[in-house]
């Protein structure tokens, strides 16, 4: 059963949310902004949980729902006719017929049982204009009994009156050590691979969730690490084709995250070669290499490397031809090791 101590970190959000409860005074409308994974939809369930909650009491901290009432059983079972996700058949946008259908129209039903009548947008940034003004109607004159959550990744996509009439909630980043303690003791991973989570998350808990669980991440780990360890042997075209068998057919993100072990790797050769110390390296599993790296290499030389790895996340952020600036990072790590 989710609960606000549940959160990991958010204190400012937390702490509004918590006041609406104690207070009654709650918004008719709110925003959630935060990176994909973030954990808006987490947020935004255990708030809307937890306003619906028959018997709420004060626990530890925090009002929290008491997750036994018929309510809160409907909650958890993503059932509750009083709390609505708004769905898009259309994957790259909302369209002003769900939002009239789904929301503007919808409202004026009364709730079923509960006090509020709840509407949860994720997604919200990809509304269509037309949908964002069917949905300013609402937000203007809205019945007392309406809380519409709307979760973006953006909230520059959203006309400035659709703001000016909400409470916006941005997502911070959750601390490495808050993000570090609940990987180890709720998905008992290994401090070294919690370390790395951490260090790839950025803070964004949905994301070092995924990590820790996802084998396909630990497999393209080992595989850029292989291959940077045996750039020597290989020729130019034989790089470029282990690079596009790891990345190949995957998505945008895959790129990244190859640039990403890229960067954190070269990042602890750095730290290595500088302090000689291996007490903050991400990749501690890998010392007898690094360290290896470290010395083949020179300050200049891995200063080039990073400037390269700069470039080229630059170049795949402007969406330049993915496998000639792969190519051309490939090219400039093989000749500075």
């Amino acid at each position: 059963m989710a609960r606000f101590a549940d959160i990991i970190d958010q204190t400012q959000m937390k702490d509004h949310l918590q006041n609406a409860l104690r207070t009654g005074k709650v918004s008719h409308a709110y925003i959630i902004a935060g990176e994909k994974e973030s954990g808006k939809e987490f947020i935004a369930g255990i708030f809307a949980k937890t306003l619906q909650c028959e018997d709420r009491r004060e626990t530890g901290e925090y009002m929290e729902a008491c997750d036994q009432c018929h309510s809160c059983i409907q909650a958890e079972h993503m059932d509750h006719p009083d709390i609505i996700t708004v769905t898009h058949e259309k994957p790259g946008s909302i369209g002003v017929d769900e939002i009239r259908a789904q929301v503007r129209d919808d409202v004026q039903i009364k709730p079923y049982s509960g006090k509020y009548k709840i509407y949860i947008i994720p997604e919200g940034e990809k509304m269509t204009a037309s949908a964002q003004n069917a949905l300013l109607k609402t937000l203007e004159e809205p019945p007392a009994y309406v809380v519409i959550i709307i979760l973006t990744e953006n909230t520059e996509a959203f006309l400035p009156t659709i703001i000016s009439r909400c409470i916006v909630l941005p997502m911070k980043p959750a601390s490495d050590d808050s993000v570090r303690k609940f990987l180890m003791e709720q998905i008992k991973i290994v401090d070294y691979k919690a370390d790395l989570c951490v260090a790839f998350a950025r803070g964004n808990v949905g994301k070092a969730i995924q990590l820790a669980q996802n084998e396909e991440f630990e497999e393209l780990r080992n595989q850029t690490i292989s291959l940077v360890q045996n750039l020597g042997r290989k020729e130019i075209f034989e790089i470029n084709n282990t690079v596009h068998e790891i990345i190949t057919a995957q998505e945008q993100d895959r790129k990244q995250d190859f640039l990403d072990v890229l960067t954190f790797w070269f990042r602890d050769v750095l730290v290595c070669k500088a302090t000689e110390e291996d007490d903050h390296l991400i990749f501690r599993d890998k010392i007898s290499y690094i360290r290896d790296t470290a010395d083949r290499c020179s300050y200049e030389g891995l200063n080039r490397i990073i400037e390269a790895m700069r470039k080229a996340r630059k170049r795949l952020d402007a969406n330049v031809n993915a496998d000639l600036a792969l190519e051309m990072l490939m090219i400039a790590v093989k000749e500075n090791l």
